[in-house]
């Protein structure tokens, strides 16, 4: 059974011109001890989607249609002290800045056995003992001395782990990760996606990974969902995804990436921009980025059909109508 299940999930924001669709028919869904990779360009719905799960969508921001369910139980429509208690208990939430995480004015052991007072039955000094317990787990050195000290006196992927520790403060079954690599030099990266792959195999947690980083992706993932103009343009494996997209958005991506080991000079690119989200073209969304688009691409907007080991919103998939040659390449950009 899926611990996490986002069935057709809809995020509008209403103004005066009229109301943007932000997220469009959005469906994936995470089993126990799972990782999932979000990714996609900026302004493809990755954050927006986790603020969803986690119940802190921006106001005007709100689900219009649609369900998130976690373990069977709808909370997607549950009241802001329900959703709170949610928040923290069942799941934790890694953000991309540790500093918006933590409060400058209290230390990391104030602010991790006051969180873990709120969810879990133990004192004071359980609480401490067991904050203790997580700084060592998340690879804090001298944790005895350090959870008195103050966020300031950490450096930025000590911050992480600390932030870290305080998504796993009550033990939660889901983990909302946010570009928790992105601020981190290369070194530091590594070690916080060991931490984060070692934290899913021994709790068995499930965590929801939010990033633009293609690396970050293939080092820690199982799954991978890419993101296109708030919807899903493709899901599976991620070694599937990754060496054999379906996609033509996706197959752009991936030969973005430079190969090491052939010699180039110039760099492959997708044509155009993501569209606002007042000029979403009608039909596929990447219909004007797309070198493969027939004419029903402009009409008909494709919903996730099997497209060999993975599901992709493409028509090339259809029955009968082809697939994106595995040799077609953007245009190159100097």
């Amino acid at each position: 059974m899926s611990l996490l299940q986002v069935k057709n999930l809809v995020v509008e924001f209403p103004g005066r011109r009229g109301t943007l669709r932000a997220l469009d028919d959005v469906s994936f869904d995470i089993a126990p001890g799972e990782i999932l990779g979000v990714v996609g360009e900026s302004g493809a719905g990755k954050s927006l989607t986790g603020a969803s799960i986690i119940g802190l969508l921006e106001p005007p921001g709100r689900v219009a249609n649609g369900e998130i369910l976690l373990e069977g139980r709808r909370i997607d429509n549950l009241p802001h002290e329900q959703m709170r208690q949610v928040r923290g208990r069942q799941i934790g939430a890694i953000f991309q800045d540790p500093l918006t995480s933590l409060n400058p004015l209290y230390s990391i052991g104030r602010q991790l056995v006051e969180t873990i007072m709120t969810h879990l039955p133990v004192s004071r000094a359980e609480a401490r003992q067991r904050a203790i317990q997580l700084l060592k787990d998340t690879g804090i050195p001298a944790a005895e001395e350090r959870i008195d000290h103050y966020p300031h006196q950490f450096s930025g992927g000590m911050r992480q782990r600390v932030v870290i520790a305080l998504a796993l403060a009550a033990e939660p079954k889901l983990i909302v990760a946010d570009e928790p690599t992105t601020a981190l030099d290369v070194s530091i990266q590594a070690q916080i996606i060991t931490l984060l792959k070692t934290i899913c195999k021994e709790r068995g947690a499930a965590v929801m990974l939010i990033t633009h980083d293609m690396g970050v992706i293939a080092e820690t993932c199982d799954r991978v969902a890419v993101m296109y103009a708030g919807r899903v343009a493709e899901i599976g494996p991620v070694h599937e995804v990754i060496n054999h997209p379906a996609h033509p958005y996706t197959r752009g991506l991936m030969s973005c990436i430079p190969d090491m080991d052939v010699e180039r000079e110039r760099l492959h690119q997708i044509d155009g921009a993501m569209p606002r989200l007042n000029a979403i073209p009608t039909g596929c969304a990447f219909n004007p980025r797309c070198a493969h688009a027939l004419p029903r691409c402009t009409l008909d907007r494709p919903d996730l059909m099997p497209a060999g080991a993975t599901q992709a919103a493409c028509w090339l998939h259809e029955a009968g109508g082809g697939a994106v040659s595995s040799t077609a390449q953007p245009e190159a950009v100097a």
